[in-house]
């Protein structure tokens, strides 16, 4: 017999968030302040797959391109494991592979993000781009905006300090994702801003975290807040549009 619409996982869709298999690749980057053109290309290939892993076990559906990355990562590691045979020459590493796509992309982005600072054809024609500094509390200029990926180190860091007795599964009862929602978004209009963890109870369970961090995505793929994260502390904060 097919489940009632209610007992269906909920899922999220990234396609609305602009944020690829690229953006992970640079992401990855900065979190093991690793060289651009020296990628280990183990680790990065293995910590890639983890992520697809975090984002198939929320029920986060996520481009295939995605996909296409993690067989092109697969592909360049089998290859950096093989013996080299050159008979003329140098042998081009195979990185190379990645790393030349994976600089232009971020000359491309850098250039993005200097355009979207510029005001075009003035103020009264186009809306002016909020910087995340003006979101920031007072005493707190340095923040910087971030995204999809590390909202997930955030949240797994949530999830590895639970208890073993709050690792449970979803339950029937379980508050849906559109419920809390808006109760997110009942909170930003009392308090103006929330911190990561603010959003969740003292004790929060594995449902609680789960469900929190969907609506968080939704909410940031219709564009209702903005997350920063204080470049001194580490701390995100969320701030409704």
């Amino acid at each position: 017999m097919t489940p009632p619409a209610s007992a269906e996982p909920y899922r999220v869709r990234l396609t609305d968030l602009f944020e690829g298999p690229m953006d992970l690749l640079v992401h990855l980057i900065r979190k093991n302040q690793i060289p651009v053109t020296d990628i280990p290309i183990a680790l990065v290939t293995e910590q890639y797959l983890q992520y697809l892993e975090w984002l198939d076990a929320l029920n986060v559906e996520y481009a295939a391109e995605f996909v296409v990355m993690a067989s092109t990562l697969a592909q360049i590691k089998s290859r950096t494991l093989l013996p080299l045979h050159a008979e003329e020459g140098e042998v081009e590493d195979p990185r190379q592979e990645i790393v030349r796509p994976l600089l232009e992309y971020l000359r491309l982005k850098a250039a993005a993000e200097q355009l979207a600072d510029r005001p075009l054809l003035g103020e009264d024609t186009f809306t002016r781009g909020v910087k995340p500094a003006e979101f920031a509390p007072p005493g707190e200029e340095e923040v910087i905006k971030i995204g999809l990926f590390e909202l997930i180190d955030a949240f797994q860091k949530i999830l590895a300090g639970l208890s073993e007795e709050a690792r449970i599964e979803f339950t029937t009862d379980t508050i849906s994702v559109k419920e809390r929602i808006s109760q997110i978004a009942d909170l930003l209009e009392e308090k103006g801003s929330l911190t990561f963890y603010e959003l969740f109870s003292d004790r929060p369970n594995r449902s609680e975290i789960i469900v929190t961090f969907l609506a968080i995505l939704e909410m940031v793929k219709l564009a209702l807040i903005r997350t920063v994260q204080h470049v001194g502390s580490g701390i995100i904060r969320i701030f409704y549009v």
